[in-house]
């Protein structure tokens, strides 16, 4: 196989884990989160489902972990070895692909982050609960850090969803390019919107 092969096949890998299962998990996470607008009861209980899943650590370490330390490095390697002309030529999507890059960066710093403070005090004998969250997001500087931070993952995804139906060869024509970018775009304010509201709900 050539490296040109072996590029292209790390690529698509690369655009496939964006989606899935990243991005289902994405969809997951923030729909959990969401519990807490009906309360801390709500959300402890749909936390503890989640950790009390069969085979919770395997599917963590193999469903979560491990393809957003593969999307997440290799994303980082595209983000500073490509060549950026949004400068000289600032079309919309060249814009779209810088940002995604500045996106999938936080993202990644945003992750590290916040499995240290959920899941990895879990091994030091820590509960995710809705207390946790409400101790760090009522900090302020890490309340602007969260909604910062989803605001980019948000956008990384919807953004890196269009991009995706490009490389998989579902839409190859400029109509549904254009379609589908109006689809990430409403994915973008839902998705956004939803997130938004359970941050708040943990102040």
């Amino acid at each position: 196989m050539s490296k040109q092969d072996s590029s292209f096949l790390v690529r698509r890998l690369h655009s496939l884990l964006g989606v899935i299962p990243l991005g289902v998990f994405l969809i997951q996470h923030l729909m959990i989160n969401y519990t807490a607008t009906r309360g801390p009861e709500a959300f402890n209980f749909a936390a503890g489902i989640m950790h009390n899943l069969p085979f919770v650590i395997f599917l963590e370490v193999f469903i979560i972990y491990l393809p957003i330390l593969f999307h997440g490095i290799y994303g980082i390697y595209i983000a500073f070895t490509a060549k950026y002309n949004a400068g000289s030529y600032g079309t919309y999507r060249n814009w779209m692909f810088v940002l995604q890059r500045i996106t999938g960066v936080i993202a990644f710093v945003f992750i590290v982050i916040h499995v240290y403070q959920t899941r990895f005090q879990v091994f030091l004998g820590a509960e995710v609960n809705y207390d946790m969250v409400n101790q760090i997001v009522t900090n302020p500087a890490w309340l602007v850090f969260y909604i910062i931070s989803l605001l980019s993952i948000v956008f990384h995804f919807a953004n890196g969803l269009w991009s995706f139906m490009i490389t998989w060869g579902i839409t190859q024509s400029d109509r549904s390019q254009k379609i589908m970018g109006a689809v990430a775009a409403v994915i973008f304010v839902v998705v956004s919107a939803i997130g938004l509201q359970a941050i708040f709900a943990f102040i």
